[in-house]
């Protein structure tokens, strides 16, 4: 890990040095790719050493693709929608709860740090510029998360199968970071909304209740 973020000036630039390396074209370094039209490009202090405190994603995506889910350790995003739409989403843990967003050209989101976050990509091309407040940021996928815990760990938390967990989480074999991997074949997920509320059930299953009266020796329901 190298020397990061959070820096007020620029501590690389030397008056006795002459003017640093300030150019770099962001295509020549590819921090993740699915294919041509899913990838992401970047720029640090690795690229620009005196580009101290910053760092900036150039990122690229074609509808039905994801930035899968992960966080930031070290370092606040900031998402900027250069063309397209995006959908981000953002889990606050302060709070506990989900915010989706839907950011068209112009529009901004911003991540603070180490919050859960994922974009996806609503239109047929998607094309955005991140910044972060550290050189070497860092991001914690949640495919690794996944294929790296094991599953009685998921069975002993949470009261889940480990045996269907494996099952689930066996094509994730490699960080995804750009997803999917391969062609989606599975049946998309569609919510059951036809579910039965539990007041329901206790509702329809509950017995009628009969009083009986008893008046002049004669019986009456009621």
């Amino acid at each position: 890990m190298g020397k990061s973020g959070f820096v007020p000036d620029n501590t690389s630039i030397k008056k006795t040095s002459g003017t640093p390396n300030l150019f770099f074209d962001t295509k020549d370094y590819i921090l993740h790719s699915r294919d041509d039209e899913n990838v992401i490009y970047s720029v640090t202090s690795t690229q620009i050493p005196a580009m101290v405190g910053g760092a900036f994603a150039d990122v690229y995506f074609t509808k039905g693709h994801i930035r899968e889910p992960h966080w930031h350790p070290n370092a606040w995003e900031l998402d900027v929608v250069i063309s397209g739409e995006a959908q981000i989403s953002i889990v606050d843990p302060n709070t506990n709860k989900l915010h989706t967003y839907i950011a068209k050209h112009g529009q901004v989101v911003f991540i603070p740090m180490a919050w859960w976050h994922w974009i996806i990509a609503k239109s047929e091309k998607l094309h955005m510029h991140l910044f972060f407040n550290n050189d070497q940021f860092e991001s914690a996928e949640g495919s690794n998360m996944l294929r790296l815990t094991p599953p009685e760990v998921f069975q002993l938390a949470y009261s889940v199968d480990a045996n269907k967990i494996a099952d689930a989480l066996a094509p994730i074999k490699e960080e995804v970071a750009i997803g999917p991997p391969t062609p989606v074949t599975q049946q998309p997920f569609i919510p059951n909304t036809n579910r039965v509320k539990p007041k329901e059930v206790s509702k329809q299953n509950r017995k009628k209740e009969e009083i009986a009266i008893n008046i002049n020796g004669k019986n009456f329901k009621i």
